[in-house]
């Protein structure tokens, strides 16, 4: 008797186990498939308003030639409703393509918040400490989120096949629309302040040197995973790009790209 009476409780125990936890799983996909839903509105919230200004053409009415629409516009119109707004980052053929946002005082702000600055589990693309226009070097940081969405896409470029045919990677700021080429991906981490010789990669944020320049962009190519064949120069302009990775504690994933 007693046994029975368990084995009952035994399994409405179970049964409210499996409910809670399809209930949770039931909201994180809808919470992903909310936050996935929003940044696309906003990705063709800008296609249409640089759709909208492009010009008809540029060699008169008989021409058959068409401007490829400028974004810039639209960036703008979007700045309006977020003024934290500096630019947009995109690799075509893969699902990035998001607005990038910057908050001197606070470069982490965005990092659980949509781009309307409410909560999100996603968060968004945001830019590191130092960041300033046209400067030398821009690292923008996304999370690694398992629908695939935000900067998950980096993990492809563990793959050398993929990198070459995904080599271009668009970052345009609110002035002037920017193509880089992959220079070079590799498996990084945090790493603690009692690691020496460590590549902090992170701690790069002003490239003006050009000795430091130059350090830099040895040690990321030291660190690839393959050769690009791409070797920036002083001068040049860098943007990389920094996810999470699960090989190892405090794991990171980055992929680093030079302005062609």
């Amino acid at each position: 008797m007693k046994r029975n009476v368990l084995r009952r409780i035994l399994g409405a125990a179970l049964a409210l186990v499996v409910l809670v936890s399809g209930a949770v799983v039931a909201r994180d996909l809808l919470r992903a498939r909310r936050e996935r839903a929003a940044y696309a509105s906003l990705a063709s919230q800008v296609r249409q308003l640089a759709e909208q200004e492009s010009p008809a053409s540029s060699d008169g009415p008989s021409s058959q030639r068409e401007e490829a629409p400028s974004r810039l516009g639209a960036y703008q119109a979007l700045a309006e409703e977020n003024p934290d707004l500096i630019g947009w980052v995109s690799i075509p053929g893969t699902g990035v393509d998001y607005p990038v946002l910057y908050t001197p005082q606070d470069p982490e702000y965005y990092l659980r918040r949509d781009f309307y600055g409410e909560y999100a589990v996603s968060g968004s693309i945001f830019a590191g400490e130092g960041w300033t226009p046209g400067g030398a070097h821009t690292i923008l940081y996304g999370h690694n989120m398992d629908d695939g969405s935000m900067f998950a896409a980096l993990l492809d470029y563990q793959e050398e096949d993929f990198a070459r045919e995904h080599g271009t990677v668009r970052f345009d700021t609110l002035e002037e629309e920017g193509e880089y080429q992959v220079v070079a991906a590799f498996y990084s981490q945090a790493y603690g302040s009692q690691e020496e010789g460590a590549f902090r990669y992170y701690q790069y944020t002003d490239l003006s040197d050009p000795q430091v320049f130059s350090e830099y962009v040895r040690q990321a190519k030291a660190a690839s995973l393959y050769d690009t064949g791409v070797t920036p120069q002083p001068g040049d302009q860098l943007l990389t790009l920094s996810t999470c990775s699960y090989h190892t504690g405090d794991g990171r994933f980055v992929v680093v790209c030079c302005r062609t």
